[in-house]
């Protein structure tokens, strides 16, 4: 049996903010309705679908392998909005990158506190 992810649903207090600054971050098309969801469609045909609750928000864990030049623009836009990032996810060496892999990588917070995090290069660790 083939299995491939198609979408999964994010919860967030604001989903125009929250969808808007994953795809401003990651340099996707606008976000996109579907149903009561606002979509940002990735590459492989995989879409994170936002969704406003008023229940307590757990965070959750998000990466993103992307290429060189497109963890720059991601770089650039982490440290031209001042936003808290991290070389680990343990939050031990803030202000930094890593280099597991022989690649580059970070992780930074979204509005609602979920863990985001781009790399270059997929790593065991």
């Amino acid at each position: 049996m083939a299995a491939q992810l198609n979408h999964t649903i994010i919860l967030c207090r604001d989903k125009q903010v929250s969808a808007a600054f994953l795809a401003e971050m990651l340099g996707r098309p606008e976000p996109g309705r579907v149903g009561p969801f606002l979509a940002v469609q990735l590459d492989n045909s995989v879409s994170l679908d936002f969704m406003d609750t008023d229940e307590a928000i757990t965070a959750q864990h998000y990466a993103f392998l992307i290429d060189e030049a497109d963890f720059d623009r991601v770089l650039g836009k982490i440290r031209n909005k001042n936003l808290d990032h991290w070389a680990d996810p343990m939050c031990e060496r803030p202000g930094e990158i890593n280099h597991r892999a022989g690649g580059r990588g970070v992780y930074f917070p979204d509005p609602d506190g979920h863990f985001l995090e781009v790399l270059t290069r997929v790593h065991a660790d």
